[in-house]
């Protein structure tokens, strides 16, 4: 039997080939040999940015093996358990020489394999010798083919043994230029472009979309390297994103402003947000769920592992705020903890898979080399002169680029905000191109994720041109962005009351509610929910509608996560007379109740059991009466004592007692009537 590998799990550069069972029948190893012969044959048609010369030698002697190999087969004859055992062995390093040819032939792995020449042209090397040792033990006088076939694999192994496999010429050349190139970053210096341009034209990296596919692909090995524990080549990795980067903004004219879309799905172009707030359980150094989340002096939370790391290369300030640590001291926040633990309970999280991630810190808040660290503040430097001075294409399209590079990456992040782009940008968001609004909304919704891109926009008065695009955006997708900016903006108290003071947000929040797509709705309830911790805009909302609005996505919705967010929002307002009165009004106490029900979210029907406590708080027993006639409450209520958080607990036991107590005073009222009722009618 022959067992396969999922090409699709592969690592670059690594062949985990499998050995043919030792049971397998000769024809079937026979057939399964031609077939890969066959695979790597097909490989002539393939092309081959480097390395040619070894891979078009090495196709030319699998080729000659194949005709072998068919002789072999045509013949129908036995073998005996020699050759058997010859053929395995080939069959094995035929495997090996597919997976090297297919990494040599890899689109978006073109500059990687250049700079990995040395590795290999060793592993053709020894590739061949391996075909050649096995060639040589085959015994070819028990094989019954034609004698021309013999005289031809004796000349084949003959051939074999002398190929010397080195590296291209031309390889060579172009490698220590891509050297030279990234040590002039590494030193501060600004490549020459026609450098830079003859290593691209080696490489056959012609447009802005095959460099952009060459990133893609070296940010997923990063992200390997880090899954895999082993940091080593992060290092020559990171500095080839950088170079590619800078080569796809400043070589590359024309864009492909569609390639967000197309590799990362129609809605990757804003960001799903949550009332749950997980930003607030990630470690703003590794961008991965907190384990054991400490908090340092400057009251800023960071996962263990990431500020020790963090500490140990010697930094002594904060990495969120950049103020200098007064103590190395951390303190350990449980209750954070608490609260990340029943997060991933609510919505099936490993939290043993986030502890791995967590490992992944360089890529983010850090630069990954130091070459790479130059190539992002010169490409910064480059982008911010664009978005000022460019032509309305040159400045879209740094707006675009921006985007792309500020997506998750805190270091990239940094050196934009520093460079100062956030004042052209904000200039763009009055632009009459609906793209380049939209890819500006979107540049300042990444940078808004750092308190200083926050600051930034509020400083430059930018605040009036986000919500001007929530307000009247010229598409959709713009205004969603904009609604995901002002919950990344509401994070902070006094913006929360800034934001809330423009009478026109929350109705377009609302009317995002209504009518954006089901991650655009999401996103406007996330943003009126951080606007509500400012008490103020609670009573704005409800004035404006938020009630009615919220109660109509929960009957329209088939979102669990969604309902669950309405949900969290309906809960604050319910606190308010008001907001219960407005709830009342609407005649939503059955959907609530339903809800309670169907919910499959824990953390959904903890909201309903909220809604449901003030409710009986502020309206009284007419609220009461109904939840008391509700045979299936009481179950739920119990449950949750046991099942959810402590806070649903402490609600769902109140609103116990409230029923209880009702049900008793209608009891003893009850009784005490019949009893008057029976004195009456003695007398």
């Amino acid at each position: 039997m022959i067992q396969k590998f999922d090409r699709n799990d592969r690592r670059i550069l690594k062949f985990p080939a499998v050995h043919p069972c030792e049971g397998i029948s000769p024809a079937t190893l026979l057939e399964s040999l031609i077939a890969l012969s066959h695979a790597i044959c097909n490989y002539q048609f393939r092309f081959f940015a480097t390395q040619r010369r070894k891979a078009r030698e090495t196709i030319r002697q699998i080729l000659i093996l194949s005709v072998f190999f068919e002789e072999i087969r045509d013949h129908g004859r036995s073998l005996p358990d020699s050759v058997v055992l010859c053929l395995s062995e080939l069959h094995l390093t035929f495997q090996k020489i597919q997976f090297l040819l297919e990494d040599c032939a890899r689109e978006g792995g073109r500059i990687l394999i250049l700079m990995k020449s040395h590795f290999v042209a060793t592993q053709f090397r020894a590739l061949i010798r391996a075909v050649a040792t096995a060639l040589d033990v085959l015994p070819l006088s028990s094989i019954e083919v034609p004698s021309e076939t013999k005289e031809l694999v004796e000349m084949l192994s003959k051939q074999v043994r002398k190929a010397k496999m080195e590296i291209d010429p031309e390889d060579e050349t172009a490698m220590k230029r891509v050297i030279l190139v990234l040590n002039q970053f590494e030193n501060r210096l600004e490549p020459d472009p026609f450098m830079i341009r003859r290593i691209l034209g080696h490489l056959d990296i012609k447009t802005w979309a095959e460099c952009h596919r060459e990133i893609r692909f070296l940010d997923e090995e990063i992200r390997a390297e880090y899954l895999d524990g082993n940091e080593r080549e992060v290092p020559l990795l990171s500095s080839l994103v950088g170079l590619l980067s800078y080569c796809r903004a400043v070589l590359f004219e024309d864009c492909d402003f569609g390639v967000i879309d197309q590799s990362e799905g129609r809605n990757s172009n804003f960001e799903v947000l949550t009332c749950l707030n997980p930003e607030d359980f990630r470690c703003p150094i590794s961008l991965e769920l907190m384990t054991d989340p400490v908090t340092v002096s400057t009251g800023q939370t960071y996962d263990r592992v990431s500020i020790q790391k963090w500490l140990r290369s010697g930094n002594l300030v904060c990495p969120k705020t950049g103020e200098k640590l007064t103590s190395t001291e951390m303190v350990p926040n449980t209750s954070l903890k608490k609260l990340i633990q029943q997060f991933c309970a609510e919505y099936g999280i490993s939290l043993a898979k986030s502890s791995k991630k967590n490992h992944d810190i360089s890529r983010t808040i850090l630069p990954g080399s130091p070459a790479n660290a130059q190539a992002i503040r010169f490409l910064s430097e480059f982008l911010t002169l664009s978005l000022g001075y460019g032509t309305d294409y040159q400045k879209n399209k740094a707006a675009y680029e921006i985007r792309l590079l500020a997506k998750s990456n805190l270091f990239n992040r940094s050196c934009l905000i520093e460079s100062g782009s956030v004042p052209p940008l904000l200039e763009l968001l009055g632009s009459t191109d609906p793209g380049t609004q939209e890819n500006a909304t979107s540049a300042l919704l990444k940078l808004s994720k750092q308190p200083r891109g926050q600051k930034a926009i509020i400083e430059n008065r930018g605040l009036s041109s986000v919500l001007a695009v929530l307000q009247n955006g010229m598409k959709l997708e713009s205004r969603q962005i904009a609604a995901a900016t002002v919950f990344y903006l509401s994070s902070v108290h006094e913006h929360r009351k800034m934001i809330g003071e423009n009478g026109k947000t929350i109705p377009a929040l609302l009317e995002l509610i209504k009518e954006g797509t089901p991650c655009g709705k999401k996103n406007s309830v996330v943003a009126l929910f951080a606007l509500l911790f400012y008490h103020r805009n609670r009573q704005r909302a409800i004035a404006a509608g938020a009630v009615p609005a919220l109660l109509g996505l929960l009957e329209s919705s088939d979102r669990v996560e969604l309902k669950t967010d309405a949900l969290a929002v309906l809960s604050t307002l319910a606190d308010s007379v008001d907001g219960s009165m407005d709830i009342l009004q609407a005649s939503a106490l059955p959907l609530i109740l339903r809800l309670l029900q169907s919910i499959d979210s824990r953390a959904g029907k903890e909201h309903c059991v909220s809604i449901l406590h003030s409710l009986c708080l502020n309206c009284g027993a007419d609220v009461v009466s109904i939840l008391a006639a509700d045979a299936s409450l009481m179950s739920t209520l119990y449950s949750l004592l046991t099942e959810g958080t402590s806070h649903a607990g402490r609600k769902a036991r109140s609103l116990i007692k409230i029923l209880q107590k009702f049900c008793e005073t209608r009891s003893s009222r009850l009784v005490k009537d019949a009893c008057q009722e029976q004195f009456v009618n003695v007398w």
